[in-house]
């Protein structure tokens, strides 16, 4: 029996799982350093005076008190694993070994946004869906993923200028109201994004909830043709609004306890849905939507069946780099694309750091990358 049948996922310990088909931990990040680089150079937005990795982490870390040894963004999530099965129907869009191959291990991560990993569940506006799939030709798809449906800005500088106009006033502890007005007139884009925030019903569960690939990916196929692609991760579980009320009532880790009462009665599933770009489409601005009546294919089903821990789970140390992409799949010239990558690859080597000093132990829960 091979190592990606069910029975073998199932019995196989997370940390097992971790050992066969993920890198080493010195391997992630030379990976991740030489992507971030080669892209965030080739993107333009590194180098002299321009907005680096490095500032950008700086800004994110400044954001609330330090937690040495986690993630700068997106720090409180448990670990995941299960296996992605093929629909088939992706094969005539890439080569990607992933759409041909039956079922695919997988390796994940379900976290909240923000920078706090002991922060309250039902105050997280965002909630994130993070995976690494590795087909038996060992090629690795590694993708993260939100819960809102465009990104806030359009470049690197623009969510830079986010986060310097959303640090907390020492006088007030809220955001300067006039540094963040004199954001949205310079970055108007990041209105439409607010009214998401404001107006979108809450889910009340990591389970029920579209996760978005908001960023535009190039798919090539077996014959050369090619085209540009964005995903998303639907669920198959109906979608319940969570209640203000809830919200204030809800237990710090509420999402967590119904995720494991959820695996208790069986899997979670999620359908893998494309969408393809039309001539026009803005491939290189997440920021900006495409039409909902864009063709889609459903390439196949993720099914989680174990949840752990991230203090000691095998997600732990994963650097979930969204530039790190088998044959058949590429990135595009989407500037936060390389920023997300170089800023992933900071942060993870910072954490190493951390880790490596003796500043936070594995055992006091660090959790590796940016996200």
């Amino acid at each position: 029996m091979t190592q990606n049948t069910p029975l073998a996922v199932a019995s196989a310990t997370p940390s097992a799982w971790l050992r066969r088909h993920a890198l080493p931990l010195t391997g992630i990040g030379a990976i991740a350093a030489l992507a971030a680089a080669a892209f965030a150079w080739t993107a333009g937005w590194i180098g002299g005076d321009r907005l680096t990795a490095q500032r950008m982490t700086d800004t994110l870390e400044a954001g609330g008190p330090p937690h040495p040894g986690f993630r700068r963004a997106h720090s409180k999530g448990v670990c995941v694993s299960g296996v992605f099965r093929s629909s088939g129907q992706a094969a005539a869009l890439s080569s990607a070994r992933v759409f041909t191959q039956a079922q695919t291990p997988v390796l994940g991560r379900l976290s909240i946004g923000g920078g706090d990993p002991h922060g309250a569940d039902a105050k997280a506006r965002v909630r994130s869906m993070a995976l690494l799939l590795r087909t038996d030709d060992g090629q690795q798809w590694r993708t993260a993923m939100n819960s809102f449906p465009f990104f806030v800005v359009a470049t690197p500088e623009g969510f830079q200028a986010q986060g310097l106009a959303s640090r907390p006033d020492p006088a007030t502890g809220k955001p300067d109201p006039a540094r963040m007005a004199a954001f949205l007139q310079r970055y108007p884009e990041a209105a439409k994004f607010q009214q998401w925030a404001k107006t979108a019903p809450w889910s009340n569960s990591w389970a029920n909830t579209r996760y978005n690939g908001v960023n535009a990916f190039r798919f090539t196929a077996a014959d050369g043709s090619s085209r540009f692609v964005r995903w998303s991760m639907r669920p198959q579980a109906p979608f319940e609004a969570l209640s203000a009320a809830q919200r204030e009532m809800a237990d710090a880790d509420f999402l967590s306890e119904d995720l494991a009462a959820r695996l208790a009665r069986g899997p979670l599933r999620w359908d893998l849905v494309l969408s393809i770009a039309a001539p026009g489409d803005p491939v290189d601005d997440p920021s900006q939507p495409w039409p909902a009546q864009r063709p889609e294919v459903v390439a196949g089903t993720l099914e989680l069946d174990h949840a752990e821990p991230q203090a000691g789970g095998p997600c732990r140390d994963l650097n979930y780099d969204p530039l790190i992409l088998p044959t058949g799949i590429a990135g595009s010239n989407d500037p936060i694309l390389a920023a997300r990558s170089a800023v992933y690859s900071q942060s993870f080597n910072r954490r190493e750091r951390e880790i490596g000093h003796g500043r936070a132990p594995a055992a006091a829960g660090a959790d590796g990358g940016a996200r």
